[in-house]
């Protein structure tokens, strides 16, 4: 069972932009409660720090006990959230706390554009994890695909993820994040939660740039995909290297996972109207990978919008994108 719930995912995300994209997958009027979560522009700065980022990680000292006595452990300390009184990790004492409000919020308004509005951000894993995300206001569009440039702004509490700055694009008709640079890493930098860390930011300025530029490079890839021609066959191998047939002595199961993905495939990228009108393109088939990853590939103990969420501030999702275009290059080939 996932720890996100959907009355949890409806009260510690907020969701912004929905007059452009649409409500989130988790959507519940009944769990909204007095204050909705989801926002018909841009949600504003004051409410992520008010709704979400009130409370501030506090350091507490680890403490054992040998022979009656009570020691405490200089090598180590623990993350607690002060307000449920949770212990969000263990770890060396020269882990550095980076604080969701002045990491994911105020560091990264410094490096971006100033036009940038949070269009998402929210708490996973009882808050050990937090992301904001921003975008600028007005759609964009390529090759009839209508796409939000976005920056986002990740980092924990529990040692699962270093601050991460990564930027990518949302895709309008299908809310699936998708690269905005498949094949240059620079879009996405690390920082890990040393003593050191702040003398980073530099670093992480230089590898965003500027969200405008996003777009530009984003439009630049849609056109190529869509001018890239697949044919029948090159969709064919292309599957087959994405869902290979069981080896001999296969379990029924595993045969039958099998076929459900490659038919769940060839239904996305022949008639699904998120992918359809770019069937035989390069972008039809990087659209249909990413569409069966974010809204059909099968979960295993975690929420999809969980799940998502995670792969979005990790960059995953980006890491897929870049394997399919990998394996459709070798099928052409």
């Amino acid at each position: 069972m996932s720890q996100e719930t959907s009355k949890w995912l409806n009260s510690n995300t907020l969701i912004g932009f929905t007059s452009k994209r649409g409500n989130a997958w988790h959507y519940r009027a009944s769990e909204q409660g007095a204050e909705s979560n989801h926002y018909p522009l841009a949600v504003p700065v004051a409410d992520v720090q008010r709704r979400l980022f009130a409370w501030k990680a506090e350091e507490s000292p680890i403490t054992f006990e040998v022979g009656g006595k009570q020691y405490v452990d200089p090598t180590r300390k623990g993350i607690v959230r002060p307000d449920t009184q949770a212990l969000l990790g263990v770890f060396r004492s020269g882990f550095q706390i980076h604080d969701y409000d002045e990491w994911l919020i105020q560091q990264t308004q410094n490096i971006a554009d100033s036009d940038l509005d949070v269009s998402s951000a929210g708490l996973l894993k009882g808050g050990a994890v937090a992301w904001v995300q921003f975008e600028l206001p007005e759609t964009m569009q390529a090759c009839g695909m209508g796409f939000r440039p976005f920056i986002t702004a990740a980092t924990s509490l529990d040692g699962s993820l270093a601050s991460t700055f990564l930027t990518g694009s949302q895709i309008v008709v299908c809310d699936n994040t998708m690269s905005a640079a498949l094949a240059d890493k620079t879009h996405m930098l690390k920082v890990r939660h040393s003593s050191k860390s702040i003398g980073r930011l530099g670093e992480v300025r230089d590898a965003l740039g500027i969200v405008h530029e996003v777009g530009v490079d984003f439009i630049a890839q849609i056109e190529g995909l869509a001018a890239t021609k697949v044919s029948a066959k090159v969709w064919g191998r292309f599957l087959d290297g994405l869902a290979p047939a069981p080896k001999d002595g296969a379990s029924a199961r595993a045969a039958a996972m099998v076929e459900r993905k490659r038919e769940a495939m060839t239904r996305l990228y022949t008639s699904d109207a998120r992918v359809a009108p770019w069937t035989g393109t390069a972008l039809g088939v990087l659209q249909a990978a990413n569409t069966f990853e974010q809204h059909e590939a099968h979960v295993r103990g975690i929420s999809r919008p969980e799940r998502n969420a995670l792969n979005m501030v990790t960059g995953a999702f980006a890491k897929a994108d870049q394997s399919t275009l990998d394996l459709l290059a070798a099928a052409m080939k």
